[in-house]
């Protein structure tokens, strides 16, 4: 193969297999899935709201804030028009404020350029800043019925447990949305994406699968690979056998990187009454306790990344939130 060619994708499962995927999984999905509040609804704002809250964060943190962002925000329009500044402390505490900013961008581009009816096709979806190919595919789906496959972790963990095996490297994402579209189930797009999802998140978890109770043991490829090298009963093994393509970034203290930092600043900032400036000299200290003025280019770095990205307003006078 010349360094040009793309790889292969993976050869399509036999079709008893995935039938037999489709039949445990559905069966065991309308017994136990979970009782999630967007799965109540098929409203496009409210969905595209759960898609932006549960990107890193649990279920468990995004529930409580989820009904309290759409009833401070219940419509598109109320969001699209609201101060920058209250809906980032409506986000909070969910952290990676830089998502509540992309969310009202978004809310502003369908008003502008779609007459405030979000988009129904993933290409469509795919032309909102800030929406990646998982996300125009939730909203596809949950919202508008769509057909269509889409791949988050949990998804892409199951999938490749199942008709793959043992995750010894890492599918690329395009490898991995076209084994999700050769086995999505016809008809049944909505149930079988949320039962994956489900799945993962409950049972074939990554690092402590519980196979003893995974509806999928039986077709599961990882768990015969598991099985034919004597390594049960014990949960934990896949932990030690999977290997991760890609090399982790070396070991940071949360409370010194600059994510940490930038949300110190937001955070602040939230507590000063709207319009008020505090300049960066006075910033500094408040953020960092032994603040010095060497580490005011880190701070000017800091605050200029953070109005780059929507979070802050800067003047001569000094930062305050937009």
């Amino acid at each position: 193969m010349s360094e040009h060619t793309p790889p292969s994708l993976p050869a399509t499962p036999a079709p008893d297999l995935i039938g037999q995927v489709h039949a445990f999984l559905l069966v065991w999905y309308a017994a136990e899935q979970r009782d999630l509040p967007w799965r109540a609804t098929n409203d496009p704002y409210a969905i595209l709201v759960s898609e932006m809250m549960l990107q890193q964060t649990q279920v468990d943190r995004v529930l409580p804030k989820y009904q309290q962002f759409l009833a401070t925000f219940p419509t598109l329009e109320a969001l699209a028009v609201a101060p920058t500044a209250e809906v980032i402390s409506a986000w909070v505490p969910l952290g990676y404020n830089m998502r509540a900013v992309r969310l009202q961008s978004i809310a502003r581009q369908v008003i502008a350029e779609y007459e405030g009816r979000i988009p129904d096709s993933i290409d469509e979806l795919l032309k909102l800043k800030g929406i990646g190919r998982y996300t125009a595919g939730a909203i596809a789906c949950f919202a508008y019925g769509k057909q269509v496959a889409t791949v988050d972790t949990n998804i892409r963990r199951v999938l490749h447990r199942i008709f793959l095996g043992i995750e010894q490297s890492r599918e690329s994402d395009a490898h991995m949305l076209e084994l999700a579209e050769q086995v999505l189930p016809p008809g049944e797009a909505y149930p079988w994406n949320q039962a994956l999802m489900d799945l993962g998140a409950t049972i074939c978890t990554s690092n402590n699968p519980q196979c003893s109770g995974c509806p999928l043991q039986e077709p599961c490829q990882a768990y015969q690979e598991m099985c034919q090298h004597s390594l049960f009963p014990s949960g934990t093994v896949l932990r030690q056998l999977r290997k991760v393509a890609e090399k982790k970034p070396a070991y940071q203290p949360f409370t010194s990187s600059n994510r940490y930092f930038r949300g110190r600043i937001v955070d602040y900032l939230r507590t000063l009454p709207a319009e008020q400036r505090v300049p960066l000299a006075e910033l500094g200290p408040r953020i960092k306790p032994e603040f010095s003025s060497d580490d005011f280019p880190w701070l000017q770095k800091l605050v200029k990344g953070l109005a780059r990205d929507g979070l802050v307003d800067v003047a001569d006078e000094g930062v305050r939130l937009p």
